[in-house]
């Protein structure tokens, strides 16, 4: 089959696969998505994440647990292929790598506290602030796919654009973090559990 072919069936499938939303359908969409993330006060989530990076044929696989606690206390905890974990709690940084643990003051650091606000809403979904992204709005199979691509040079420096999945009920099933090389972060979220009590334990460092 000529090369021409497989390019037009490609385009094809990609335009079947992602459809932009009109504006009554991304404002629908909108809406769900910050009705739901304002009654959001836990999640807890198993995920898998995929780290694409260009020179490597394969991209780097790891997978683990996230906790989340309204109004800011976020846990990432890797398990597999090696025991890590990331806690953000009272403007600091916690690092367990291992039994190897340490800190960072995020308090004083502007990017810092950024990057956390950030994810707590891209966990929660709720990004939706037009003074801080370029947002565009698409159907994607049974789901809806939202880009975020920041305004703030510096931090676009860091992160080109958000990819943000989310299920037919406004919740957050996939979140795509893409850099300026092209290079990206893709988590996927399962067996996701909102608003079911959490051990205080779990944000202990």
């Amino acid at each position: 089959m000529p090369k021409i072919l497989y390019l037009f069936l490609f385009l094809v499938f990609t335009a079947q696969a992602q459809i932009q939303m009109s504006d009554s359908e991304a404002s629908a969409l909108k809406m769900k998505v910050k009705t739901l993330a304002t009654s959001t006060q836990t999640i807890s989530s198993d995920f898998v994440q995929f780290k694409h990076l260009d020179f490597l044929d394969n991209d780097i696989e790891t997978s683990g647990k996230l906790a989340f606690k309204a109004p800011d206390l976020v846990k990432w905890e890797y398990v597999k292929p090696f025991k890590y974990s990331v806690l953000f709690k009272d403007e600091k940084l916690f690092i367990n790598d291992e039994g190897h643990k340490s800190d960072i003051d995020i308090g004083s650091n502007k990017m810092f506290k950024q990057l956390n606000k950030l994810i707590i809403s891209s966990v929660k979904g709720d990004m939706f602030d037009e003074d801080e992204f370029i947002i565009e709005y698409f159907k994607k199979e049974n789901n809806s796919l939202v880009y975020f691509s920041p305004k703030d040079e510096k931090f676009s420096k860091y992160i080109k654009t958000f990819h943000i999945t989310f299920n037919s009920r406004g919740d957050v099933i996939e979140v795509k973090m893409i850099e300026p090389s092209a290079d990206y972060t893709k988590i996927v979220f399962t067996n996701k559990v909102l608003n079911q009590p959490i051990d205080e334990t779990v944000f202990t460092h």
